[in-house]
């Protein structure tokens, strides 16, 4: 095996294997920045021993080995030796009086306590959202620094900073490697799902720079939220996102063309998508549902999306039931986004007109006027309701406004269209909806 090989094989193994392994480092050591510094040196270490001596059997018990003792070589021999041997020796009896694996076995433990407790760490409050974002990619992800700096157009070293003031932070703060209870669970949980819902959505409509999507960070949120739902079997809002994400997920690959344009949902080529993930997407949804959670924010959205995953063609898709369920929507977390979302499905169920009525009264409200889709949805309807010229200028707005290219070629694309005059006596294609 080539050293490309070797270095891919370590990566892989990695991404696998990194929760687990910074989780038992993090209760082992009680410092995330420590357990990152011996998780580290496990990987330089595979990168240094594998080309001549082969990938073991086990390669992720071998990181996993090679990572503990690292780490119990500095809590026996390092600067804090006198201050954590007694707590090690203490941890070790209490954990064995209960009945539980002691901290050299801990890294072993397959259950996923600690990796649950890893991910409410990275996700606390008291970190900025961009924090929570970098730090559980970093952590629970097995992501790199630069690969994270690369999806999110940022700076290595801004990003790296990011992570550094993080783990300072909740060093300093002493937040506990705990999983929360009571009222401050929901609180720790709902910041969870938001950092997951965050990655996903700029992997699938980044925000800025030349792809339109990110394929790689859908498909990181959604592997750290399936297990966040094994996790959690009982959280009916996690089933809700994870539904909404498999669903989401199955069409990335109908939304680019053979020439790489971006294709909207509705000129989407539906054999395209993915039928696994839809099935995974309704069976999350229905789980959801049958935990109480059919009105949460997450399941609502992943309901919408569940709408467009049934219709075997855009004219079968239940627009009306659409309505009600962003009805529910702006009732459970009422936003002018949410707003906007329902005034394209508005528009769908019960024509142009009423929904440029709810998008004119956005735009007299202001709150989204530097927001590129607001020009994008009133240019979509507007060019239903056949009124091109207006449609047109809307799509050039929305493309200035925008800082994705292919979403700018896109948008530029609808306007020229719209100069051109009717096309087969029909507009210019359909606004992008989840």
């Amino acid at each position: 095996m080539g050293s490309d090989e070797i270095q891919a094989t370590v990566e892989a193994v990695w991404r696998m294997e990194a929760a687990r392994i910074m989780a038992g480092l993090t209760r082992l050591t009680g410092d995330v920045g420590l357990a990152e510094d011996f998780a580290q040196d496990a990987l330089v270490a595979a990168l240094d021993r594998w080309p001549e001596s082969g990938v073991p059997d086990n390669p992720g018990a071998w990181l996993t080995t090679t990572a503990k003792r690292r780490a119990m070589d500095h809590l026996r021999k390092g600067k804090r030796r006198a201050a954590k041997e007694p707590e090690v020796t203490h941890e070790i009896g209490a954990r064995r009086e209960a009945n539980r694996p002691d901290p050299d076995g801990a890294l072993d433990d397959p259950v996923g306590d600690d990796v649950l407790r890893l991910i409410f760490l990275c996700c606390h409050p008291i970190l900025s959202a961009e924090a929570r974002v970098a730090l559980t990619l970093r952590l629970v992800g097995g992501l790199t620094t630069d690969e994270i700096a690369r999806a999110f157009l940022v700076p290595r070293a801004t990003l790296a900073q990011r992570i550094v003031r993080a783990r300072r932070t909740l060093r300093e703060s002493q937040v506990p490697f705990e999983t929360p209870h009571g009222p401050a669970l929901m609180e720790r949980m709902s910041s969870v799902l938001e950092v997951l819902y965050l990655i996903f959505n700029e992997g699938y409509s980044a925000t800025a720079g030349e792809d339109w999507m990110r394929p790689e960070l859908c498909r990181d949120a959604l592997r750290l939220g399936r297990v966040l739902a094994g996790l959690t079997p009982e959280e009916p809002e996690v089933h809700g996102l994870v539904a909404l994400m498999e669903i989401q997920t199955s069409r990335l690959g109908a939304r680019t063309g053979p020439d790489g344009r971006s294709v909207l949902l509705m000129d989407q080529d539906r054999s395209r998508w993915d039928p696994l993930h839809i099935r995974r997407g309704l069976a999350a949804l229905e789980r959801a549902q049958s935990l109480g959670g059919g009105f949460g924010v997450y399941s609502l959205q992943a309901a919408i999306a569940a709408c467009h995953a049934r219709a075997r063609a855009p004219g079968d898709t239940n627009w009306t039931r659409i309505v009600a369920l962003y009805d529910a929507l702006a009732q459970v977390a009422p936003s002018p986004v949410v707003e906007l979302n329902r005034a394209v499905a508005v528009g769908m169920a019960y024509g142009p007109r009423s929904g440029l009525e709810l998008v004119d009264a956005l735009v007299d409200e202001g709150t989204l006027n530097n927001y590129h889709l607001l020009p994008a949805v009133r240019g979509d309807l507007l060019a239903r309701a056949g009124r091109l010229d207006e449609a047109r200028t809307q799509f050039e707005e929305a493309a200035s406004l925008t800082q994705n290219e292919r979403e700018r070629d896109l948008l530029l694309r609808r306007a020229a269209e719209c100069q051109e005059g009717e096309r087969k006596g029909a507009p210019p294609g359909t606004a992008e909806h989840p």
